[in-house]
């Protein structure tokens, strides 16, 4: 079992232990298209699914994990994943946009490179791209039929080219010598936009935000939109309240001007609704 120093050891189990061993000969590069960090993958891989890879990239500096040892067969490649020789390949998840449409980013690219790097001065993986699905080198996942259970565009068209383009380049370059250097970071702003699909998935997603103590029993978790609606008609409830206490205020005002005309009705009203504001502020910074 072997561990990249480079990453965050998040362990999975029992797959870590149980699953079969392989000799990885392949690196394969994936898009989880979520925008996700390294361990919200894990607790993905842990909670809701029977597949795992072995790594997994967000969008942050350094935020890099690995969930299962590298000679542990790793349920992301389909056929690549173990082959009846005991050969399989290295797969890694990055975050992305939820349409798989954006390139790495800076951070992304940097990890992809120093992993791959570790792979080969580890596994011995080959500096090639892979040219059969059982080829030993790095690829990514689309590359080949093989590896895929049903098809796949991952990671993604930007990525793709990045991977010909960048990445590959960067990884022989720095294993034979010819850089040591990271990648430098572009100038340029490299945050990447939520779609309005991400931003649905967080107004929406449960099990994140605890209820609060009115909640009914057993439901310990709200949504943030959840929480938005409750505050609201809880403000509707109070406006309607207000304006009732208004309106009586005002009525018995009247009722009394009607039986003394020495009184005054809007002053009666202005200093009965300045000490409801006085009770209010003192309430405020007494709590």
């Amino acid at each position: 079992m072997a561990w990249y120093p480079g990453a965050k050891k998040l362990e999975l189990q029992p797959e870590s232990d149980s699953q079969q061993a392989i000799r990885p000969t392949q690196l394969i590069m994936h898009s989880i298209v979520a925008n996700w960090t390294a361990r919200r993958t894990y607790e993905f891989w842990r909670d809701s699914t029977t597949l795992e890879s072995h790594f997994g990239i967000g969008y942050g500096e350094r935020d890099i994990a690995q969930y299962i040892g590298t000679e542990t067969r790793a349920d992301a490649n389909a056929g690549a994943n173990r082959r009846s020789d005991g050969t399989g390949a290295i797969s890694v998840e990055t975050a992305s946009n939820s349409k798989a449409s954006d390139p790495w980013n800076a951070s992304q690219v940097e990890e992809l490179i120093a992993l791959g790097v570790w792979a080969h001065q580890r596994h011995g993986i080959p500096l090639r791209i892979c040219r059969t699905s059982g080829d030993p080198g790095f690829g990514y996942h689309s590359m080949f039929a093989a590896w895929s259970t049903s098809g796949t565009a991952c990671p993604g068209p930007a990525r793709i080219k990045q991977f010909k383009t960048l990445v590959f380049p960067a990884i022989v370059a720095r294993a034979t010598g010819k850089t040591t250097d990271p990648t430098n970071p572009p100038k340029e702003d490299t945050a990447v936009p939520l779609s309005t699909a991400d931003v649905k998935k967080i107004w929406t997603t449960d099990g994140i935000l605890a209820a609060p103590s009115t909640a009914a029993k057993g439901n310990t978790h709200w949504t943030a939109d959840s929480y938005v609606r409750d505050i609201h008609a809880r403000i509707r409830a109070v406006q309607g309240t207000l304006d009732a206490t208004n309106a009586t205020i005002r009525t018995m005002a009247e009722a009394l001007a009607a039986r003394d005309e020495a009184v005054d009705v809007e002053a009666l009203v202005t200093r009965i609704e300045t000490a409801i504001k006085g009770v209010t502020v003192r309430l405020e910074t007494e709590s």
